[in-house]
């Protein structure tokens, strides 16, 4: 019963029902369908699988839909082409089958880019200097700072511009409402870069049948730095995407944002999820090197409300034991949090905060071993203060239950049969009293048995 939850990524290596439900008992909080690969007709299937799993094993696994989002990929190439350091290649926006010396770009960033800005391909693993802009053209030639071989349809990425493109395409548009559709609990939206992407999409999930889905945006640029404050406020819950952050920017800054993007998340009582190679050693060894194993320690103890799996779960040799690692880590971790100093960052003048901050403060004096309360109000606001005790909820459905599973230290009940079974489940886990905080109807009540 982790209070940091646990997202891991859906592919080939655990999309089967089997591996899917070792992945739930091992501490699977939330399922991610990468819509940069998946699709429809696998993703409907899977979303079966987790009805199922769901219903069969009295488990409440979230999913989340993480959208494409405003990227740029080169164009197809003539095969696997090697560009020598030094060379010069041009650059088009007229779709063309790349060669050494010229390629094409999926979205023209003519006007965007500067001389003396840099190009980043394939994960940054090639880097281009805008040497000329050719005017007659439009075409950008550019020098390369290394040698590496590039493939077709690399991602790419654009450091410290401002890019005009419009952040919702025709295939995002389509998979945030296949994600109304299907009743996703999260929509992840890729690159967001101000407070105004947000509004496209709010404006087009309001333009249809009413949905529950939460926002949650991928901060993974320089200009999503920028705005963090804004895109916090109009955001459900923030991922820290520190793949493509740490190309678009130096990485060895990206410890120090990743510390300040949790510490205003925790401010602003929103979900903040720590994701992107956490583990990255896992996808092909069935343990983590120490200092993966630190990463993901520290990220809780910073007071993330979630870690993330990528491809150690999707399609890595070990995914059980992936999931498995992660929880063992996180738990530990719980151990040592400053749930005091946490406590203190969040205000709010709301009646079920107050009562939730007198809850925390209780507990942290007292030796809590739950807090059980009727109204999931009052769970969302235990969870902004960090509950350093599990905090289970009554809830009416599964959808209402789903929703909470980013939620930390929420853990949700149909009935109080369940609720018995999972507390006496949590009193193994301890030899001491028994002692429960319960909310109902705004009051506080404490119950002891021997």
């Amino acid at each position: 019963m982790n209070k940091v939850k646990l997202v891991s990524t859906l592919g080939p290596a655990c999309d089967k029902k089997e591996i899917l439900s070792n992945l739930v008992k091992n501490g699977l909080c939330v399922a991610r369908f990468n819509f940069s690969h998946a699709n429809y007709e696998g993703s409907e299937r899977i979303l079966q699988i987790i009805k199922e799993i769901n219903q069969e094993n009295n488990s409440y696994l979230g999913t989340m839909l993480d959208t494409k989002g405003p990227e740029i990929r080169t164009h197809n190439f003539d095969g696997a082409v090697q560009i020598e350091k030094d060379s010069e290649i041009r650059i088009c926006f007229n779709e063309v089958l790349g060669t050494k010396d010229k390629f094409s770009l999926t979205y023209d960033l003519y006007d965007d880019i500067k001389e003396g800005n840099f190009i980043f391909i394939d994960d940054g693993y090639l880097t281009l200097e805008v040497i000329k802009k050719n005017s007659q053209t439009r075409e950008l030639v550019v020098k390369a700072n290394n040698t590496h071989v590039v493939k077709s349809r690399r991602g790419v990425n654009v450091p410290n511009i401002r890019l005009q493109m419009p952040y919702i395409s025709e295939k995002d548009k389509n998979d945030i409402l296949f994600a109304c559709k299907h009743k996703y609990d999260f929509l992840a939206l890729s690159f967001v870069r101000r407070k105004e992407d947000l509004f496209d999409v709010k404006k087009l999930l309001d333009s249809k049948e009413e949905h529950n889905v939460k926002i949650i945006s991928k901060i993974e640029n320089q200009e999503g730095l920028d705005n963090l404050d804004d895109i916090i406020e109009f955001s459900d819950g923030i991922m820290i995407a520190r793949g493509d952050l740490g190309i678009e920017i130096d990485s060895e800054l990206v410890p120090s944002h990743q510390t300040n993007i949790i510490k205003s998340c925790l401010n602003a009582g929103k979900p903040v999820i720590v994701a992107t190679q956490m583990l990255e050693s896992m996808q092909k060894n069935p343990r983590p090197t120490k200092a993966e194993t630190s990463d993901v320690y520290n990220a809780v103890l910073e007071g993330a409300t979630a870690t993330m799996l990528s491809g150690e779960s999707a399609s890595g040799l070990y995914p059980e034991k992936a999931v498995m690692t992660m929880a063992k880590i996180q738990k530990e971790a719980e151990k040592n949090v400053n749930y005091d100093f946490i406590s203190q960052l969040y205000n709010s003048e709301k009646l079920e905060d107050f009562l939730a901050f007198a809850a925390i403060q209780i507990s942290l004096q007292y030796p809590i071993s739950a807090i059980v309360v009727d109204d999931k109000k009052y769970a969302i606001a235990l969870s902004k203060f960090h509950s350093i005790a599990p905090v289970f909820v009554k809830v009416e459905n599964m959808s209402e239950a789903t929703s909470l599973s980013l939620n930390y230290a929420n853990i949700p009940f149909l009935n109080e049969q369940e609720l018995k079974n999972k507390l006496e489940l949590l009193q193994k886990e301890s030899d001491d009293k028994k002692i429960i905080l319960e909310i109902k109807q705004d009051s506080l009540k404490i119950i002891s048995e021997e």
